[in-house]
């Protein structure tokens, strides 16, 4: 080998371990999600939600490698919904599906028209058309048999839908790993609940998934997700660890230190005499201010 040849030889051998590195951490954390929330069940037909996005894309890729390996039966089909908007792409998922060789189906509907239709221009369009596709995959679940309807939503799209109801609703709700569907009739799971989005982009460019931009409505940007976003890693890059405290925040509540009154019954609330691990200590201890100071340096 000769000296030219040996840096590009590290080079593809220091990517190919980064890839494989990256590659378990994903599979580590969809299934360790998948678990925690008891997402997928033995003999489960999951209905994968494919836009044509890196998410949707890395959720499908994820569950064939983690179908090959679990210790459960189960099947996957992936779902497209063409909403007819001008200019997309119409062969690309199928080409894609079938050289994966998975079992698939296009649905076609045109929501676009809708959408355009019913929403004045300027206004986000992205509400109505949540709700039309909602409605339609919720049929096509029924139609295909799906036990689970799994979507591509990850670590940092809960914390900013989190952070939105918050600061904008008035209200602590983030997107649960598993729900039952509005209807009452479906499960909806999110396997890629504990995934940084910045890991499923790097994926994506390494799996060279074929990307479908979301152009229904010019690509609108939702200016207060945008503002939450820029909030988070603004946070990363000046303190971190604090978004990943936030997140892990939403797995332990306390609704006897909250002001719920559907949640915990504060009116009912009595003295026992003995003492409770839920029982007020005013605040919680901060390991910062508990932990001994420095030593002070000898002059």
């Amino acid at each position: 080998m000769s000296a030219v040849e040996l840096p590009a030889t590290r080079r593809d051998e220091k990517l190919a371990y980064e890839r494989n590195k990256l590659h378990k951490r994903l599979l580590r954390l969809a299934g360790q999600a998948i678990g925690d929330y008891g997402m997928i069940e033995a003999g489960d037909r999951v209905m994968v939600c494919l836009s044509g996005g890196k998410d949707s894309y890395a959720l499908l890729d994820l569950l064939l490698t983690l179908r090959s390996r679990a210790p459960v039966p189960f099947d996957v089909v992936a779902v497209n919904l063409d909403q007819k908007q001008p200019g997309f792409p119409a062969d690309v998922l199928p080409r894609y599906l079938e050289s994966l060789g998975v079992p698939f189906h296009i649905e076609n509907q045109d929501t676009y028209s809708i959408v355009t239709r019913v929403i004045p221009e300027g206004r986000t369009m992205c509400s109505l058309c949540s709700r039309l596709r909602r409605g339609i995959l919720y049929r096509v679940a029924d139609e295909l048999g799906a036990t689970k309807i799994a979507l591509g939503h990850h670590r940092d799209d809960i914390l900013e839908t989190f952070f939105l109801n918050m600061f904008f609703g008035g209200k602590l709700k983030a997107m649960p790993p598993k729900l039952v569907s509005d209807d009452g009739r479906h499960i909806v799971v999110r396997p890629l609940a504990y995934v940084k989005e910045e890991d499923l982009a790097a994926w994506a460019e390494w799996r060279e998934f074929p990307i479908i931009p979301c152009n229904l409505c010019g690509s609108q940007e939702n200016l207060k997700r945008r503002e939450i976003k820029q909030l988070m890693r603004e946070w990363e890059r000046r303190f971190p660890g604090r978004v990943e405290n936030v997140f892990a925040s939403l797995g332990r509540v306390a609704p006897s230190h909250l002001m719920d009154r559907s949640r915990f019954d504060f009116a009912g609330l009595r003295a026992t005499g003995e003492p409770s691990p839920d029982g007020d200590i005013a605040f919680d201890a901060d390991p910062a201010l508990e932990s001994p100071p420095p030593p002070r340096r000898q002059l």
